[in-house]
């Protein structure tokens, strides 16, 4: 039993009191505010985002029978664990994944090129770069997390599955102008037909995306007509690495790259298969698992490996593919225009999984988009709001194919070093863009969100239009030690971090005191202008200090009161 914010009550502080308005299993409501396609892991980001807040009616629907049982992505970026610290369970998933602390480099041995060795051995995430590691854990489990936020919110939002799209259409009515056809999968309900109106949808349902289509858009891009086989497996093995994340050049086998699986004895094997002919598609080479086992034992030699069992394995073709833009405004509307459809994830940008990357900026995608559709639908922000993401999302993923594409010749280049001591083109690579795999190299532009940078010299360790960089803090109050990026939550709320002058926050000189009296009382206080009468003064924008002093020399009464 512990207080909560409302009142004593036993029981789990992380379930929220039921606030839903709509029974599990039930079919499908008339309309709603936001209609989620999709329950990859962009859709339930945003479901999960959406969840939380009981004034917002949401649906998320997904055509397949049922949760993801074993999924295809893996790696989680740096800036996707800040992200899960938000939603509250990076902690989770700190405890199951396997941490990528190390990063090995093997070529062939300039005495003997059939054979391997180990030329490089980096630390995978530099120093100070993010609070959180990077980790692998199956996507499988970070849905199920999803999921329990989503199940212990005030809305107790669940997905309805076995629901398939069949239309999608944007009409004039303001209120809700996007009408929905579903068709219904289930058993003893197949075949039949619903009607959804929404006020927004967003379209998370996958390359072969029905929202893209319907809206107008396509998937533009390239394939590299090359061939790559990856496989999950429990292996014995001599290769001294195989725990460790690690990327191998063989001289004519072609390359390897293998991800440790969690639990400690699965690894996920990434081996380059054959090159293909113009127009070819994999399926027509009838490749099987034999095949990539075979390759893997060519580029591991001296090593020995053996696979004692294959969980799940796949043969791919590598390309990058980018649609013009994530909803369904047109080119003339951009400026003017209030988005209704979007699309994210998969269905908006694609590319090969050796980076890492997918499951990631799909994540992100949502989260950028979650917090707006919210603020918009609670009358926090106007709807030109929206067109934000669109602009600053599809750059992104620009960047995202340019790095992919490469990184995919760069890694299916044969060697041509000369010296075992040379460090491989594809170890620089790796270390000269370790911030964008961790996830905390982008950066959005100028907006009417983001500031020009006139005054990027007042705080110059936080550059503007890139993610709040965390540190260890001590908490005033009661002097617990905690990271200060871990007080943002996903709320919607925003947050205003005043770095206090060295003078003691009670003295007439102090800066924090002088900016604490204008928020708290000049009309032109953001607070006083966006804070509602007889809310909360944080309900809207949350302010927190952070002072020079140490906490034992600071006593609490001399902060300005509203921090």
């Amino acid at each position: 039993m512990q207080f909560h914010l409302n009142g004593f009550e036993p029981g789990d502080p992380e379930i929220r009191p039921d606030r839903s308005r709509r029974p599990a299993g039930s079919p499908l409501p008339s309309k709603t505010d936001v209609l989620i396609v999709g329950c990859g892991s962009a859709g339930l980001t945003l479901a999960a985002q959406m969840s939380a807040f009981d004034d917002i009616d949401t649906v998320i629907i997904e055509r397949k029978p049922g949760p993801m049982q074993r999924g295809q992505a893996d790696g989680v970026s740096c800036r996707s664990m800040e992200m899960f610290a938000a939603f509250g369970f990076a902690h989770r998933v700190c405890n199951e994944a396997y941490w990528v602390n190390e990063t090995t480099f093997w070529k062939p041995d300039p005495q003997s090129p059939q054979h391997i060795i180990r030329t490089g051995r980096i630390q995978d995430v530099e120093d100070g770069l993010s609070e959180m590691p990077h980790v692998i854990l199956n996507q499988a489990r970070v849905h199920d997390m999803y999921l329990d936020v989503m199940a212990r919110s005030a809305t107790r939002l669940v997905p309805d599955y076995s629901r398939q799209i069949t239309s999608i259409d944007l009409g004039d009515d303001a209120d809700y102008p996007v009408t929905a056809t579903i068709r219904r999968e289930d058993p003893g309900h197949e075949g039949e037909i619903e009607t959804i109106r929404a006020r927004y949808v967003v379209g998370c349902d996958g390359a072969r995306s029905d929202v893209r289509k319907s809206i107008g858009l396509e998937l533009k891009g390239d394939s590299a007509n090359k061939a790559w086989g990856v496989m999950d497996v429990l292996a014995v093995t001599d290769f001294p690495d195989i725990r460790q994340k690690t990327l191998i050049q063989s001289d004519t086998g072609g390359t390897l790259l293998i991800i440790p699986r969690e639990g400690g004895y699965m690894a996920r094997i990434y081996v380059e298969m054959e090159t293909l002919g113009e127009g070819e598609r994999v399926r027509n080479r009838n490749i099987t698992e034999q095949d990539l086992i075979r390759a893997a034992q060519q580029i591991f030699r001296p090593y020995d490996f053996q696979v004692k069992d294959i969980v799940w394995w796949s043969v791919y073709e590598i390309g990058q593919r980018l649609t013009d833009r994530f909803d369904n405004l047109q080119d003339g509307e951009t400026g003017t225009g209030h988005p209704r459809i979007f699309i994210a994830g998969d269905a908006c940008h694609t590319h090969s999984p050796k980076a890492g990357q997918g499951m990631n900026v799909s994540m992100g995608d949502s989260f950028n988009l979650g917090w707006k559709l919210a603020s918009v639908l609670r009358g926090r922000s106007d709807a030109s709001l929206l067109r934000s993401y669109s602009e600053e999302r599809q750059e992104v993923a620009r960047d995202l194919i340019a790095f992919d594409q490469e990184w995919a010749r760069i890694i299916s280049e044969r060697n041509r070093d000369g010296d075992a001591a040379d460090t491989p083109k594809f170890q620089q690579y790796f270390v000269q863009h370790g911030r964008y795999t961790a996830g905390v190299s982008v950066r959005y532009g100028p907006s009417n969100l983001t500031g020009e940078g006139q005054h990027q010299d007042l705080a110059r360790g936080f550059e503007i239009g890139m993610r709040f960089h965390s540190a260890p803090v001590v908490r005033l109050a009661d002097g617990k030690p905690m990271h200060l990026g871990h007080v943002v939550k996903a709320d919607t709320r925003w947050r205003l971090f005043a770095f206090a002058d060295a003078a003691p926050p009670d003295d007439e000189t102090s800066r924090l005191a002088a900016l604490g009296r204008f928020l708290e009382t000049d009309p032109a206080s953001p607070l006083r202008r966006h804070t509602p009468q007889g809310a909360d003064p944080d309900s809207v924008i949350d302010c927190r200090a952070v002072l020079q002093q140490g906490f034992r020399e600071t006593d609490i009464t001399s902060l300005p009161p509203l921090f």
